[in-house]
């Protein structure tokens, strides 16, 4: 969602069918910024929850979104539908996670 946000098409994702029933783009462009803000690199960076609910309640200017702290990218010779192999993706930071098994 990052890229589409940056290139102004953030709404390819919303199912067309939600689009159709009375919902308003501004609406949902507005939650998808939202969420934007939630997930910024730095946590300084992100909203608190109680800013969170004054955002989707009123109907005020928001800041522009900051990258966010973990987003998938996909190689020039990425062909899988599965994103959990990782061939071809790489993360934009560097997170590890490392999974720990008892004895």
């Amino acid at each position: 969602i990052w890229d589409l946000w940056k290139d102004g098409r953030a709404m390819e994702i919303v199912d067309e069918c939600l689009l159709e029933e009375s919902c308003c783009e501004h609406e949902v462009q507005r939650c998808i910024q939202i969420g934007l803000l939630c997930v910024q690199d730095y946590p300084t960076d992100r909203p608190s929850m109680a800013a969170v609910v004054s955002m989707l309640g009123n109907d005020s200017a928001l800041p522009s979104p900051k990258h966010p702290a973990f987003i998938f990218k996909r190689g020039k010779n990425y062909e899988s539908s599965d994103p959990s192999t990782s061939d071809g993706v790489y993360s934009v930071n560097d997170v590890s996670m490392t999974i720990i098994e008892a004895r």
